[in-house]
């Protein structure tokens, strides 16, 4: 695999991943549905609102007895919003309502509180009203068999009361993507923990994790920190392995000695060497326990932008969330890129929807990765660029 291009690896990993990203489906209630993507599409079980009633806190009227002026009517009872139906409208009467109530039959218009007044039993609306003025008919806003939501939909707060509303428990969505994170490196200390000499916080599952999950994927199994013991590195990955769709690791698959992933993939059949790109040269692929193993530099930029780059596009379309946008944009100083790599320098945004560059090429700065939003996105052939270029950028 040594020195293929982004796009032959991407190929290689969108290959890898076809099974896994073809997930299935299951019903969830609706309470854990927030964020997940309809399977199918969902009809109303119901008529919306199920019932005609009150859109106002007011009097059930005829609009026919009301003059245009005072009208004094007799009020013969109170239409609470509960259950129950009330008796007819007595014609030259009228009711109090209260918003949401079931309409009287005979009843055709609701005159708002607002716009009468009350002396003991009677009640004097001041103006007259059109029929079916603040009435809301049954089937009104959906006819029972219509459609409420559309297949690969993602669900947001919105979709979930409309679902309830037509009394719907749960609802059948695409299976969420199920993956593994491995973070590796006898180095590493979690973030809170003293550190000694030689030692650096682990950032790397915490940003995997976060970055699956803003993508739609489901974390079944984190091992952070896995020292460099390639059988028990090996041990870990066959008990997380049997409930997962995809393994992700960071680190151990570079050149030098005790490189913890690639010990363990090699014998499988794994792929491990360099693509041409920079950040995140180091790149592995494989297969373990018959589960795809997409395998990522340690350097933590290197990590988020292979990420990026290689896997969030396919659990983007999965999960029904859109691609990160690609654009075109103005250059606010020079820039050069390495011959025979593909760079993506991180960059950000300023005044006219141009892009300045952020911190250095390096894959360790990770406070520039921070302050970035946008990969600047330089080919392999492209080795020199000047303030006013056009060049392409995703957003992060």
């Amino acid at each position: 695999m040594a020195h293929t291009s982004v796009d032959q690896h991407a190929a290689l990993v969108r290959s890898l991943l076809a099974r896994a990203m073809a997930t299935g489906t299951e019903r969830v209630p609706l309470a854990d549905a927030l964020g997940r993507v309809t399977a199918t599409a969902v009809t109303s079980p119901v008529d919306l609102p199920l019932f005609r009633n009150s859109q106002m806190d007011g009097f059930a009227v005829r609009a026919a007895d009301l003059r245009d002026g005072d009208t004094i009517l007799p009020i013969l009872g109170e239409v609470p919003a509960r259950r129950g139906t009330p008796e007819p409208l007595i014609p030259s009467t009228t009711v109090r309502i209260m918003t949401g109530a079931v309409v009287p039959e005979g009843a055709d218009a609701i005159a708002p509180v607002e716009d009468a007044t009350i002396d003991g039993n009677l009640v004097t609306i001041h103006r007259a009203r059109r029929a079916g003025e603040f009435v809301r008919e049954q089937g009104s806003d959906v006819r029972a068999g219509a459609e409420l939501l559309p297949a690969a939909l993602r669900l947001a707060s919105r979709h979930l009361a409309v679902l309830a509303s037509a009394g719907i428990r749960d609802v059948e969505v695409r299976s969420r993507v199920r993956v593994v994170v491995i973070t590796t490196g006898a180095e590493l200390v979690d973030p809170g923990q003293p550190v000694d000499d030689g030692q650096i916080y682990d950032s790397n599952g915490i940003a995997l994790e976060a970055a699956l999950r803003a993508c739609g994927a489901e974390i079944v199994a984190s091992i952070r920190n896995s020292n460099d013991d390639a059988d028990q590195l090996h041990d870990a990955m066959f008990a997380a392995a049997a409930g997962a769709d995809v393994i992700i690791t960071s680190g151990g698959i570079s050149m030098g000695d005790h490189e913890v992933v690639r010990d363990v993939l090699t014998p499988l059949g794994g792929r491990i060497g360099h693509i041409a790109m920079q950040p995140g040269g180091p790149q592995a692929t494989g297969s373990f326990e018959g589960v795809p193993v997409i395998s990522f530099p340690g350097n933590p930029v290197s990590t988020q932008i292979s990420f990026e780059i290689f896997v969030a596009p396919l659990l983007r379309r999965v999960a029904g969330l859109p691609a990160a946008t690609r654009a075109p944009r103005t250059l606010v100083s020079d820039l050069a890129s390495i011959p025979g790599k593909r760079q993506f320098l991180r960059g950000r945004t300023v005044e006219g929807g141009r892009v300045d560059l952020v911190a250095g090429p390096g894959s360790h700065l990770v406070a520039g990765l921070a302050a970035s939003d946008v990969l600047i996105d330089i080919p392999e052939t492209t080795t020199e660029l000047k303030a006013g270029d056009t060049v392409e950028t995703i957003e992060l």
